[in-house]
């Protein structure tokens, strides 16, 4: 990563990219560094997911809409509701995808301290 994105980048990215590479750092270091792109990106996703939620709970999963001034409105699903669930698709899958990597006795206590530390 460039020095210039590594300065922009959101600190709750930093700080969860850290809480995840703390829990699989015991992996072995080929298997860590396919890890680290994953842990960075899971991290991204969480951010955002964090960040959806916050505008979810704030003007609901839905809105009304009309196509034109002359069309009677109707409730649909807002974008950031669509995105969310988008969003959170992919970081289970690619959660997933980080335990299944993780040495099976190391996954069953980090998933717990991953529970825990939120």
């Amino acid at each position: 990563m460039a020095a210039k994105e590594k300065q922009t980048e959101d600190p709750r990215v930093r700080k969860e990219c850290s809480r995840l590479k703390r829990i699989y750092k015991g992996m072995p270091p080929n298997q860590y560094a396919v890890v680290q792109g994953l842990i960075v990106q899971a991290a991204r996703l969480r951010i955002s997911l964090d960040d959806l939620w916050k505008d979810i709970e704030e003007h609901g999963r839905t809105e009304l809409f009309s196509q034109s001034a002359d069309a009677e409105p109707y409730q649909r699903e807002r974008p950031a509701a669509k995105q969310f669930a988008l969003l959170d698709k992919n970081y289970q899958a690619l959660m997933k995808q980080l335990t299944d990597l993780c040495p099976a006795s190391r996954a069953k206590s980090k998933l717990e301290k991953l529970m825990h530390d939120e």
